[in-house]
């Protein structure tokens, strides 16, 4: 079996931060990714998204984005940089390898990360496979709407033409909804259905977003963290119900024509999607942006809550030593969903490990003195 010191399972931004925060410690670590290509995991997004922070504020520690500092990069753009920066500090990544199971060595200290391309023992383990996981959440009750009816996950979503002629309803209004919703709404009847997040007051079309974002930045870096109560009522809503409006708002919405909702779609009568307040919407189409699974099933030790996220504070697990997160919604404040907020989160994580591998490398120096 082959024995590497940390395995990075996920070769996102944050898995990417990690491997060279701990490459530039001089540790020794491997990425596993399951995709043939870094960077596909955005590739594979609706063609229409845009980052929320500009170039400016979007490089990984190390290596800046490319581009007109006051532009929005697309999601190829972020494919590009992400694969960019792995090859500039030759990171360790190895493409197309799916990780079957993260278990605890059999003996001593460590882990055993099975994949569908052999076995690898470790002594580090860190997951960094998305913000909310890659399971699309879609209800049990999807399955009994009309068959002539297209149904699409937002992960599945790319363009309009997708979807079949008639209107569209988009169930979920976090920002991706609403993104969605807008763009379909400029050529079919659309319908947003769910509950209001909120969203930031500031216009993403006009300069001034240029002079209030790196406000907010700091405010989502600094004001919205695990250690003020704020943050962690922030916390709790945007794992369990998704973050504000950003680009497009309410307004945006009314003036493109889109039916709001902020009922939720609670089931299915005669074959059509239903409100919980019994409106029944007729559609061609059904889009679910309504997010992800984080499903950890994978990871066979004792380390999930009744939440269904991990038990970690920072990255750092409560109950496993050896075993961190990079990449989770909320890893420590508002900003870790974001690039601008991923470096500090895989700094942190890589001192840790960095600290760990110290220990150890001390521990026989100090047991050969006592005897």
């Amino acid at each position: 079996m082959e024995t590497i010191e940390t395995v990075i399972i996920g070769a996102g931004q944050a898995g990417l931060a990690t491997a060279r925060e701990l490459v530039d410690r001089g540790h020794e670590c491997v990425v596993l990714e399951r995709n043939e290509a870094v960077g596909d995991g955005w590739r594979q997004q609706y063609d229409s998204l845009r980052l929320y922070s500009s170039v400016r504020h979007d490089s990984l520690p190390g290596m800046p984005f490319p581009g007109d500092p006051r532009s929005f990069p697309g999601k190829d753009d972020v494919a590009a940089y992400l694969q960019s920066y792995a090859a500039h500090f030759r990171l360790p990544v190895r493409l197309g390898v799916r990780v079957e199971q993260l278990a605890a060595a059999a003996a001593g200290d460590g882990f055993v990360v099975t994949t569908d391309r052999g076995s690898i023992a470790c002594r580090n383990v860190v997951v960094a496979t998305g913000t909310f996981g890659r399971a699309p959440h879609v209800p049990a009750f999807a399955s009994d709407l009309d068959p002539s009816i297209l149904q699409l996950h937002s992960s599945q979503y790319r363009r309009p033409s997708q979807l079949r002629d008639g209107p569209v309803l988009v169930v979920g209004a976090s920002h991706s909804g609403c993104d969605i919703a807008y763009e379909l709404a400029e050529s079919r009847p659309t319908v947003l259905a769910g509950r209001d997040c909120g969203q930031i007051p500031v216009r993403w079309d006009t300069p001034a977003v240029h002079v209030a974002f790196p406000v907010l930045l700091f405010a989502w870096r600094h004001v919205l963290t695990r250690r003020t109560p704020v943050g962690r009522r922030m916390m709790a809503e945007i794992r369990h119900h998704g973050g504000p409006m950003l680009r497009v708002k309410r307004e945006d919405l009314a003036a493109r024509g889109v039916e709001r909702h902020v009922q939720r779609v609670a089931g299915v009568t005669d074959g059509r999607p239903t409100l919980d307040d019994g409106t029944v919407v007729d559609a061609a189409n059904v889009v679910w942006a309504t997010g992800f699974d984080q499903r950890f099933d994978w990871i066979d030790v004792p380390v999930v809550g009744e939440d269904g996220w991990p038990r970690e504070y920072r990255g750092v697990s409560s109950d496993v030593p050896g075993l961190f997160f990079c990449g989770l919604a909320f890893q420590y404040a508002f900003a870790s969903m974001v690039l601008p907020g991923v470096g500090r989160d895989a700094a942190h994580v890589a001192s840790h490990i960095a600290r760990r591998s110290a220990t150890t490398s001390r521990a026989p120096a100090v047991e050969a003195a006592g005897r």
